[in-house]
């Protein structure tokens, strides 16, 4: 009966100890701990029990959608190739694990429908766009060959992409991505403009997704007063997730899901990352 007890406060402060909740979003999987936007890193996200994960995409040169944040895959495989450049059967020969550790050694660059795959139920997956609108068709098309589009958001930095993407995929969240910039002169980062948020709205965004460096509770504030979420990145220290948790964002991209989800959520479980297997 004790122990009943403890774990009813436990459960009580996990679910009152932040107002609301928020979503942890692994940062190209948990690639803290696995190769970057691998399918190694997926599943761990999953492992450790992330509500989503995000996923950075760019178009191949047969037109095929490929997991990689850069234009070149010299950062995951050492090799440089233009990943526009070349076709998807030569940037699958390439190895994009053992540059993190050589027990990932034969990790290769995945396929969006590949990483869609992993996405059990219940979880989400945030897709970055890269590349530009070329690439809309054929996400469209990978989206629509699974029974996963309820659980998949698209994001990006290009507005005029991202508004795009939301015009022929009007079913699927869309999320608007902004940095911080710097004064010209003092390089110091300057406050958001609070236009952004009219600016989302008029271009039917669901959501903006923003460098945590200065978020304010006043942003955050206006925008949900606007019907506008706001979801932050990258942010792997405890306290300021703690912080932006307390004024109001929806989501936190992190790189380390398990250490943020187990200071936020005391009685989080990690699931079997056997079930998450294909």
């Amino acid at each position: 009966m004790v122990y009943f007890f403890g774990f009813l406060y436990l459960l009580y402060f996990a679910c009152s100890a932040f107002p609301g909740s928020v979503e942890i979003i692994a940062h190209r999987g948990a690639s803290h701990v696995a190769p970057e936007n691998t399918i190694a890193a997926f599943i761990q996200a999953w492992k450790d029990n992330s509500d989503a994960a995000e996923c950075d995409v760019f178009l191949t040169k047969d037109k095929r959608i490929v997991v990689i944040h850069d234009i070149s895959t010299k950062h995951v495989t050492g090799i440089d190739l233009r990943v526009s450049d070349v076709n998807s059967d030569v940037i699958r020969t390439l190895d994009a694990g053992k540059l993190k550790h050589p027990d990932f050694t034969g990790e290769k660059i995945p396929f969006l429908e590949e990483v869609i795959e992993t996405v059990p139920p219940g979880k989400r997956l945030f897709i970055e766009i890269k590349c530009g609108q070329e690439i809309l068709p054929f996400l469209k098309e990978d989206i629509e060959k699974n029974n996963k589009k309820p659980q998949l958001t698209i994001i990006g930095f290009d507005l005029t992409t991202i508004t795009a993407a939301k015009k022929m995929m009007p079913e699927i969240p869309a999320y608007w991505l902004v940095g911080r910039k710097k004064d010209p002169v003092t390089e110091k980062l300057l406050p958001y403009d609070p236009n952004i948020i009219q600016i989302a709205k008029d271009a039917g965004i669901d959501a903006i997704n923003a460098h945590s460096l200065g978020m304010t509770p006043q942003l955050v504030e206006k925008a949900n007063a606007a019907g506008l979420k706001i979801y932050v990145y990258t942010v792997d220290d405890v306290n300021e997730a703690k912080y932006l948790m307390n004024i109001g964002v929806s989501g936190i991209t992190t790189n380390k899901p398990a250490l943020l989800l187990s200071a936020i959520r005391p009685v989080n479980v990690s699931a079997d990352v056997n079930s998450f297997k294909n």
